[in-house]
């Protein structure tokens, strides 16, 4: 299990990125929210997605499920 984040702060685009807690471009404390322990990034996204629905993985730690 690995814990997951979302930002707060949406990206220029307009998503709001899940990362992992070991990403290197996890946002500081005050723009993250914390997800919960999930076994894989899918579990994170259902989660991210009650609060933002333009939720998407990070380019960096979550690249099999961010939109390129």
């Amino acid at each position: 299990m690995v814990a997951y984040y979302v930002n707060k702060q949406a990206q220029a685009s307009g998503e709001h990125e899940v990362h992992r807690v070991d990403c290197a471009h996890l946002p500081g404390e005050v723009d993250r929210l914390y997800l919960g322990a999930f076994a894989n990034y899918f579990g994170a996204a259902r989660e991210a997605k009650k609060y933002y629905s333009s939720a998407e993985g990070c380019k960096h730690c979550c690249s099999e499920c961010h939109p390129s």
